[in-house]
């Protein structure tokens, strides 16, 4: 605990029940009112410092002199592993490294890429509203926020046609399994199928992500095979899990502020301020871990080379010193710099990409939906990754219908 400011120690945030809490934001306000920085012993992660402030997250995050990604970028290794992919994947590594593996796929999420793809996330996501609009009920996570970011990262990656059905469903089980041990057995299928596709991309390179990891040099060397697998699995996870739980709690949101829903459908609606709104308002990265490098000082406290501090998002976003009014969710909110997408070195690779496919989401649903009904109770997860849903069961009113 912060014994400078308080003797009354903070809850487990890295408990995933804290998160599901209704009043997880208060108390997140009363511990960063009484000090922006608190260590945090947990009993799986060991001791952890914990940053709540808009400041101090932009702070960590921007300073990888300071604040090393290596040993991990998120929770969940406990306290003296570090992670599969350590000096590897772009998550974890460091500048300069990290800045030459990002440039090897960076064209393929640029923004005049993310134009090219435009169209086609609009009809991938026009059909999918349109087969819900059809149905009694739907499961929104399963039937419609997974459904569109998933086939165009297939598209980016170079999956071919033929293993899409294969591909999809092993996504399916690795994403939303019934329990964790099916989401891991689906995950390491899914490894070896990338590794067989990277060895045919060797010999017949195309236009697609896995093409070029495996066939492109950094420093003069060739990747290897399992470092480019691993990155490209790493890809795929952030490219679905991203849009996929943004855009169901979103949802979940609109359904819960109809003023909002509403706000949408009226003229002089900036889909792109609306998007940004939603991404602070549900914050689904819950966290980004960050490992000290050197002995350092952070909001007053001596951190030593080693410490683990982790930037808790959804707190960074609703902090009243950066954001006026931050529990009113506002879809004209401007200036809105939220972090929903990370700071520094590591801001999210797919950014212009999933605010694409959030903004054609939501276009489609207005322009076809009168109202979303939620049918049951909302079913949340258990990550402390990404926090969202396992389901949620809807059912979509057309405009103009009679029901």
């Amino acid at each position: 605990m912060n014994t400078a400011t308080t003797t009354t120690a903070p809850p487990d945030l890295t408990d995933p029940a804290f998160w599901a809490r209704e009043d997880s934001h208060l108390v997140l306000r009363e511990l960063r009112l009484r000090a922006p920085l608190w260590r945090l012993e947990t009993e799986t992660e060991g001791p952890l410092w914990c940053a709540l402030s808009y400041a101090l997250a932009g702070e960590v995050l921007g300073d990888a002199n300071r604040f090393s990604s290596e040993r991990g970028s998120l929770l969940g290794t406990g306290t003296d592993r570090a992670p599969a992919g350590a000096g590897k994947m772009m998550a974890l590594t460091d500048p300069p490294r990290h800045r030459d593996l990002r440039g090897l796929v960076l064209p393929f999420f640029s923004k005049r890429k993310t134009a090219e793809l435009t169209e086609r996330v609009a009809d991938l996501t026009r059909q999918v509203v349109r087969t819900a609009l059809e149905a009694e009920e739907t499961d929104f996570v399963r039937d419609i926020s997974t459904a569109v970011p998933l086939t165009v990262m297939c598209d980016l990656l170079g999956v071919p046609d033929e293993d899409r059905d294969h591909v999809v469903h092993m996504c399916d089980r690795a994403f939303l399994g019934n329990t964790p041990e099916e989401r891991a057995e689906a995950h390491q299928q899914l490894l070896p199928y990338l590794f067989s596709l990277g060895l045919r991309r060797q010999s017949d390179p195309r236009d697609d992500i896995i093409s070029t990891l495996v066939t492109h040099t950094v420093n003069g060397r060739r990747l290897p095979l399992d470092e480019a697998l691993l990155n490209c699995d790493n890809i795929l996870v952030g490219g679905v899990q991203t849009v996929r739980h943004t855009a169901t709690m979103a949802m979940l949101a609109l359904t819960r502020h109809p003023h909002a829903w509403q706000a949408m459908r009226e003229d002089g609606y900036d889909p792109e301020l609306g998007v940004e709104e939603l991404l602070r308002w549900t914050s689904v990265g819950l966290h980004v871990l960050r490992t000290a490098r050197v002995d350092t000082e952070l909001a007053g406290q001596r951190i030593r080379a080693g410490d683990r501090v982790v930037v808790w998002t959804p707190a960074a976003n609703r902090d009243e010193t950066e954001f006026e009014d931050p529990d009113r969710l506002r879809l004209d909110r401007t200036p809105n710099r939220h972090v929903a997408f990370g700071w520094g070195p590591h801001y999210c690779i797919g950014a212009p990409l999933a605010r694409v496919e959030l903004a054609s989401l939501f276009g489609a649903l207005t322009e076809a939906a009168e109202r979303v009904e939620v049918l049951r109770p909302p079913v949340p997860n258990r990550s402390i990754i990404n926090f969202g849903l396992d389901s949620l069961t809807v059912r979509l009113h057309a405009r103009g219908g009679t029901d």
